[in-house]
């Protein structure tokens, strides 16, 4: 039996004996299936809601009445450190690996001994696939909670833990994140305290650094009393200041195919930061799910989604990028950024996007069953046509239901093509589109002359039905599926349904986040950190400290450094940002 955020509170403090959710108060939770029916229906129409009625759902300018507090992280010895983990609310295996990892006291990392950091900023889609109270119980709560259900000794407090919502919590106007991570009634996760009181918050940190995280709604605008929330914090920036940004989407790698999606961000960096004088050097944000790093003259922009979602592909990230994006109208200077590192390797993403063949049917069955019905269908209303004899009255009243169905297959492939909102490549998308829907139709014809070759269509009723059911639905659904996954590979060649690629497959591993050290000197160290396998098994630890994991892995992580670690000085000039060899093994 699970339980909800209150009796979460109330839950007695024994550790779990089994890995079973009677043991651990919460159901861990399978890998979304993206393109399950069920999924794609229910995903489909939340989205939609989500898009017609978001402003009317945005609960941010409330938030004016919450209270506006400025948080600061530092440690006894002047120094701090601050881990960053983004869209971790998914599958339970890959969640908890990186739960689990950001839980221990240190990690030592090739030749690094890294503490556990003291604040923990959760980077956006803290919950998949869309937000409820249940949904954060079982997908972030209960692992995190496992990771660390209690205070560490000696750690005070215990460490904070910061959220800034991502799309995926925006589906339902923020009400169950804002109950979750500002409410009064839940005071922390485990051992992670919950100071925040707003979607938004500003940290202060050592040697003069401030970490601002921005609730953009999903890359859309930024509203009033969320700029003068910032602005009050800046009023305490000077030409000395060093700023980290966090948002939700890497909007200045996005805004390479959407430029509209940097201009919130833009417009805060112009009206905010820039009078102060201060310098931003970092951006980071999750929302892909992987490492990759753009370096400019003076600023660092990195993707960190590596927390528990599919991965999505590196491949085909841009080697160079302009921010603000050429055709965003904007008054700020641009500036080049060459890509620096990725995680996974080229070579290992495209190698995760050939595997489609093996994996979307294995991780999304139902799929299977309904590409197989409307073949089925279709063989169905073709084989009416067929038995209907040709020119005769009867044949023309057969035809409507085929005609139907292949109109409705060109225009469901057609949409598929057109699920990005890239205003590039509409062209691309059309054609793909069409060509998708015809290769269904001749597989359907391809599919029926094979059928009628066969002895089954002369079976008496019902028999000769269950036959085309069962045996050409089962057939022509995995065929039918296998063409989907060759139009995804080479669709995504051409930069479409490169999402559907990635997402189709559900893969859990290549997984990643961050870990800062901020000196008193005002030096920022980002240690970038990889797993290229996470856990899938996993034993209970019933005679732990009270602050220990519940569970520990069977399969061993071995968390590693995606490259050498990026340390930004306070004179620009001098910061150590020079590309790094990417691990040969990926």
């Amino acid at each position: 039996m699970t339980h909800g955020p209150e009796q979460a509170m109330s839950a007695p403090a024994r550790r779990p004996a089994a890995f079973t959710p009677q043991e651990l108060g919460f159901t861990p939770a399978k890998p979304v299936a993206w393109l399950s029916p069920v999924q794609l229906a229910g995903t489909g129409l939340r989205v939609a809601l989500a898009g017609i009625q978001g402003g009317y759902l945005d609960k941010r300018e409330l938030q004016a009445s919450f209270p506006n507090d400025v948080h600061r992280e530092a440690g006894p010895d002047g120094e701090a450190w601050i881990d960053f983990v983004a869209d971790l609310g998914d599958g339970f295996h890959a969640t908890y690996s990186i739960a689990y990892l950001l839980a221990q006291p240190s990690l030592k990392v090739g030749e690094h001994d890294l503490p556990r950091g003291r604040a923990l900023i959760l980077g956006g889609d803290e919950v998949y696939p869309t937000p409820s109270a249940q949904g954060y119980e079982d997908r972030l709560v209960g692992p995190y909670h496992a990771a660390m259900p209690g205070t560490p000794p000696g750690d005070g407090a215990g460490p904070a833990m910061y959220a800034l919502p991502g799309n995926h919590d925006w589906y339902d106007g923020l009400t169950a994140f804002l109950r979750l991570f500002t409410g009064t009634r839940r005071t922390g996760i485990g051992g992670w305290r919950l100071p925040q009181h707003r979607s938004y918050f500003a940290v202060q940190l050592p040697g003069d650094w401030w970490l601002l995280a921005l609730d953009d709604q999903d890359s859309t605008y930024i509203d009033d009393p969320q700029l003068a929330y910032f602005s009050r914090v800046a009023a305490n920036f000077g030409p000395q200041t060093r700023v980290i940004v966090a948002t939700a989407s890497p909007t200045w790698v996005q805004g390479d195919d959407v430029p509209e999606v940097y201009a919130s961000l833009d417009y805060f960096v112009r009206a905010v930061i820039e009078p102060t004088g201060a310098k931003i050097r970092l951006m980071v944000s999750g929302d892909w799910h992987h490492y990759a790093r753009y370096s400019g003259a003076e600023r660092e922009l990195i993707t960190c989604g590596g927390g528990g979602a599919y991965l999505y592909p590196t491949h085909q990230l841009p080697e160079t990028i302009e921010v603000p994006p050429a055709d965003l109208p904007s008054p700020s200077p641009r500036v080049k950024y060459s890509l620096r590192s990725r995680f996974p390797g080229k070579l290992r993403s495209q190698a995760y996007a050939a595997s489609i063949f093996g994996r979307l049917p294995k991780d999304n069955p139902s799929f299977i069953g309904m590409i197989g019905a409307v073949h089925t269908m279709m063989l169905l209303a073709a084989s009416g046509v067929l038995k209907s004899g040709f020119g005769s009255p009867l044949q023309k009243f057969a035809l409507a239901p085929l005609v139907v169905l292949m109109a409705l297959v060109v225009a469901g492939s057609y949409a598929f093509a057109h699920l990005s909102r890239s205003v590039r490549g509409g062209f691309r998308r059309r054609v793909l589109g069409l060509l998708h829907g015809a290769a269904h139709l001749a597989l359907a014809a391809l599919g029926t002359w094979a059928w009628w070759e066969l002895p089954l269509h002369d079976w008496p009723w019902p028999w000769s039905l269950i036959a085309e059911i069962v045996i050409y639905g089962v057939v022509s659904g995995l065929a039918g599926t296998e063409l989907v996954a060759v139009y995804l590979l080479i669709a995504a060649r051409f930069d479409v349904n490169v999402n559907e690629l990635f997402s189709a497959q559900g893969i859990v591993d290549s997984k990643s986040f961050l870990r800062f050290h901020v000196a008193a000197d005002g030096t920022l160290t980002i240690y970038p950190i990889g797993v290229r396998k996470v856990s899938r098994r996993w034993r209970a630890v019933p005679d732990g400290a009270p602050h220990e994991s519940w569970l520990a892995p069977d399969d061993r992580l071995r968390p590693h450094l995606i490259e050498a670690p990026i340390v930004l000085t306070p004179d620009p000039q001098a910061s150590s940002t020079a590309p790094a060899a990417f691990p040969a093994a990926e």
